[in-house]
């Protein structure tokens, strides 16, 4: 009797885990169909509001790490290309527009070369690969451009500065680029320059000096955007202070999350509704990773190398400490914290995406390595309540706004007044050009 009424209890448990068994495994199932759901969604959307992403260093991947250097042609978008970008992985990733940063170096030795001459090396790169792929790329120089190349199912390809040093203190110059294409300029990289102090480097202006003013002024009058990222935070304030149209920050995160200097306080974050910006997030680990572990692990290594960011030693230190000492990386919910946070203090008109690939998937948040890696993100928003329309504004909308306000008020301040022929030494002192080279 009792062993029969064992045996019961035996089958009845069996039954019972059984069922439990089934259960798990259900949840489990409906979970990744969830997570499926979600994706599957994500993209629908992307397809139906294409995403314009505010930076990606494609041009100087080509430039450092073709084989060999500098060859667009060799470097064939239409294959897996190394690093993180290529045709297929952009469409993959639902992108419709991409400003392609045109960067070069802030540093003495291109400086002794001459930053214009690099600079226009660089627009010169970007141009033949944007020309390379007429199927893929069209060239956009206004919002309408950008909805135009967008509906005939091509990239529209947009051209931005990054690093006010490439004008050289020189408006005809900016006016130069802005004639070959280019829609924004940040106004500085990792070094100030003799105009407008860096986020990364020791202040000698307080933020704008006057010539820096009348830069933006400038490109308020040309209809180039006034792009924030990698400034001091006086310079940041500046500028709103003075600034005729929207500005964007390219590729920056919440300061308040990520406490490193590239990223935007919450007092700047708090002014951009009045302008009408845009913050466009970073993709990258470093801006991302919350709170203090990030700025512990960059202190202790700056300690033991000796090298700080944006030092040409940089990356070789870099290589060598990580071995022992890994970088503390950021995850895909890390970013999308950010998201929502920026949404919350700016509020969902002032947020875009500027993912700032350049070539590296392991410096970039987990999850979120290449181009192909948008949906992901707007897969964990989906699944955090976030609605259509606002992914829609979060994927293009904001952006393409600013982009028209940034014409609209250049249309007006052309009509007030001429191009500045101002130079640095009239507004910031010292001896003035004289009339004849």
């Amino acid at each position: 009797m009792q062993r029969f009424h064992f045996a019961a209890i035996c089958r009845r448990a069996a039954a019972l885990c059984a069922l439990v068994a089934a259960g798990l495994l259900s949840l489990a199932a409906g979970f990744a169909h969830a997570e499926d759901a979600a994706l599957a969604e994500a993209r629908a959307i992307l397809a139906r509001h294409p995403l314009i992403d505010g930076h990606n260093d494609l041009p100087n991947v080509i430039r450092e790490r073709g084989v060999p250097p500098r060859d667009v042609a060799a470097f064939d978008l239409r294959k897996h290309a190394i690093g993180d970008t290529d045709i297929a992985r952009l469409r993959a990733g639902g992108v419709g527009g991409q400003f392609w940063s045109v960067y070069i170096p802030s540093t003495a030795a291109v400086g002794a070369r001459g930053f214009a001459r690099a600079q226009l090396e660089q627009i010169d790169i970007a141009l033949r690969m944007i020309e390379r792929y007429p199927e893929a790329f069209a060239l956009a120089l206004t919002a309408d451009d950008l909805e135009r190349a967008t509906a005939a199912g091509r990239i529209a390809s947009l051209l931005g500065i990054e690093g006010g040093h490439a004008i050289e203190n020189s408006l005809g110059a900016l006016r130069a680029y802005y004639r070959l294409g280019v829609r924004y300029m940040t106004l500085t990289h990792f070094d100030g320059n003799d105009w407008a102090d860096s986020a990364t480097a020791a202040a000698r202006h307080g933020g704008l000096s006057k010539f820096g003013i009348e830069v933006v002024r400038e490109m308020n009058r040309l209809g180039m955007l006034v792009d924030l990222s990698h400034v001091s935070e006086d310079t940041m304030n500046d500028v709103l202070d003075v600034a005729e149209a929207p500005v964007i920050f390219s590729h920056s995160n919440a300061r308040a999350l990520s406490p490193t200097p590239r990223n935007v306080p919450d007092a700047v974050l708090r002014r951009l509704p009045q302008n009408g910006g845009v913050v466009m997030l970073s993709f990258i680990s470093l801006f991302a990773v919350q709170g203090d572990e990030h700025a512990r692990w960059q202190a202790a290594f700056e300690q033991a190398t000796g090298v700080k960011l944006g030092d040409a030693e940089y990356d070789a230190a870099y290589a060598k400490y990580t071995v022992a000492h890994p970088e503390p990386r950021a995850t895909l919910a890390d970013v999308a914290d950010h998201v929502e946070y920026l949404r919350d203090v700016a509020g969902i008109d002032h947020v875009g995406i500027g993912a700032d690939f350049f070539g590296e998937p392991d410096w970039m948040a987990a999850g979120l390595e290449d181009v192909a890696a948008y949906p992901a993100l707007f897969a964990e928003l989906l699944r955090r309540g976030w609605s259509e329309g606002d992914l829609a504004r979060l994927a293009r909308g904001n952006v393409l706004r600013v982009l028209r306000q940034a014409e609209q008020a250049a249309a007006g301040r052309q009509r007030e007044r001429p191009p500045s022929h101002a130079t640095i030494e009239q507004l910031d002192g010292g001896k003035a050009l004289p009339d004849k080279y």
